[in-house]
């Protein structure tokens, strides 16, 4: 990264300063995308753009806001500074809005992350255009006549940013991202239309797996949802699909923000040290994990990043707290939000468990649905497919899952050995059993 964005976000901390306050935030960010997608063996989209952001973010007088712009022309940076020292005077008091307490900054590690492709610019557009045809191709090939369409794309991103204060953090990322896939939609029984999607992302164009493999899967997932129909309503064992897994995951994490929790929006809120899953459950965040999709060496605050341990065995042992509503509450902060998701992995197949659950359940997606994160009580909508003896028997669609939270991970009774390399949430197939779900 260029020292002209660090010097930026410094401009605009002493335009601010200029304006009469004294503890403010800069950071600036730029995003370069590129995207193609084909339908139709066609090109249909072919779009490459770059994007910046400067966001401020001011402290005056107990007042704050944060505001943003795109126009970094000395006198357009100069005015909105200006402008957006004078609005928030006009904001009414928050006597906890606060830039952290600098000793906060410390102990950073210059550890390489190993989340920049130094390559990106090297990607060309005929590697692009390879990839994104030999996925449709190998998904029209294996999908055979019952194909309607298939759209293929590819998304590669390069992220820098820049972030100083007034009171003396400086920090930057630069990390690229690429991801590959498509959504497939396939004629079934009547006007049926089942509609599926595969897709992949990585640090390292390296990384990406063969396209023909992605094209191969994408029609193998799709052709799955054909036939897909209601069971009658059942208490069985269900099997949730490691990419899945995070839709579930979410309405236990976010609860367990210092926001939720000081807004009294958290069944969570007086949890800490007591079970809230079965033993069979740990949950890690690591902003530090090597390759990480969302890793960095420090976060929103500046404070620098840490493996933590969420939930141990079942066990609630962290809250995300930021330095903002750390102050509110009274509490400790640590981090604001989930970064990399780690749920460590078991030590069978789902496989092999499958053969030993009898009849039940694999969820292959989560359909609409809601959790009261107030309350804990959930319903959601499921797909996936009815298994006997480890066998798959038919597809299953529009049924529903209702618990409450704290009840729900109670049963969570085995964790698969298959946790998901290409997300952010590297998580396992998860095993619930007694599980009552809603069909006809």
């Amino acid at each position: 990264m260029s020292q002209e964005m660090l010097d930026v976000c410094t401009q605009a901390l002493a335009l601010a300063k200029k304006a009469g306050v004294s503890e403010a935030k800069a950071r600036l960010t730029r995003r370069r995308t590129i995207e193609i997608e084909y339908r139709q063996r066609k090109p249909e989209t072919i779009k490459e753009s770059t994007t910046q952001n400067l966001s401020v973010e001011v402290y005056a007088d107990g007042r704050y806001s944060g505001q943003d712009t795109s126009d970094l022309r000395p006198k357009a940076l100069a005015d909105f500074v200006t402008n957006a020292v004078a609005t928030t005077r006009l904001i009414a008091e928050d006597p906890y809005r606060s830039l952290p307490d600098p000793r906060r900054y410390e102990g950073r590690s210059d550890t390489d992350l190993r989340i920049l492709d130094s390559s990106f610019g090297a990607v060309t557009p005929e590697e692009r255009h390879r990839l994104v045809r030999a996925v449709e191709d190998a998904a029209l090939t294996a999908g055979g006549d019952k194909v309607i369409s298939v759209t293929a794309g590819a998304n590669d991103l390069l992220y820098e940013m820049a972030a100083v204060t007034s009171n003396g953090f400086s920090g930057e990322v630069r990390a690229t991202e690429f991801s590959l896939g498509g959504q497939m939609t396939l004629q079934d029984a009547g006007d049926r239309r089942p509609n599926g999607y595969h897709y992949v992302t990585t640090r390292f164009h390296s990384q990406l797996p063969d396209p023909r493999a992605v094209g191969e899967e994408l029609a193998r997932r799709t052709a799955g949802l054909l036939g897909a129909k209601k069971i009658a309503t059942e208490t069985l064992p269900i099997v949730v699909e490691n990419r899945v897994v995070p839709r579930l995951l979410y309405s236990l994490i976010d609860p367990l923000s210092a926001g939720s929790i000081q807004q009294k929006r958290s069944f969570l809120a007086d949890k800490k040290g007591q079970p809230i899953a079965s033993a069979a459950l740990t949950l890690i965040d690591d902003a530090s994990l090597p390759g990480g999709l969302r890793s960095a060496a420090f976060d929103g605050d500046g404070f620098p990043s840490r493996r933590r341990v969420i939930i141990d065995k079942g066990v609630l042992k962290e809250f995300f707290v930021d330095w903002y509503y750390g102050r509110k509450l009274g509490w400790e902060p640590t981090t604001g939000g989930p970064t990399n998701v780690v749920v460590p992995p078991g030590s069978r197949s789902v496989a092999q468990i499958l053969k030993d659950l009898g009849r039940g359940i694999v969820v292959t997606d989560f359909i609409g649905g809601n959790s009261n994160s107030t309350t804990g009580d959930a319903s959601i909508g499921i797909g996936g497919y009815l298994f006997e003896n480890g066998a798959r028997t038919q597809a299953v669609a529009e049924m529903n899952v209702a618990d409450n939270q704290l009840k729900f991970w109670h049963k969570l009774v085995e964790v698969a050995d298959d946790p998901w390399p290409y997300s952010a949430w590297r998580t396992p197939s998860l095993v619930f059993k007694d599980v009552v779900v809603s069909g006809v």
